[in-house]
């Protein structure tokens, strides 16, 4: 699996979660990883994915209740939108 594709189900997993995870709505990091093929888990393919999500800043992190949680960034809901190749909601 490519770091692109990796990057996309991640997003789109945020995206389909009851609530969705933008802004205020969050989830411990340590779910991202889960629904990808176990032997990718804590592979550098995924850190390096993940990690490239926080630089384009398309997710947000911040320490709740002694873990770190996650959410999609609501500024760059067009952006996550085109990488995806939907159409903006």
């Amino acid at each position: 699996m490519e770091k692109r594709a990796i990057q996309e189900k991640i997003l789109r997993k945020m995206m389909s979660m009851k609530p969705p995870k933008w802004g205020n709505s969050h989830t411990e990091e340590t779910n991202l990883v889960k629904g990808l093929p176990s032997h990718l888990r804590g592979a550098k393919i995924v850190e390096k994915a993940i990690k490239e999500l926080y630089q384009r800043d398309f997710l947000l992190k911040s320490k709740k209740t002694g873990e770190w949680h996650v959410s999609l960034n609501p500024q760059k809901r067009k952006e996550i939108y085109r990488f995806l190749g939907l159409p903006p909601k």
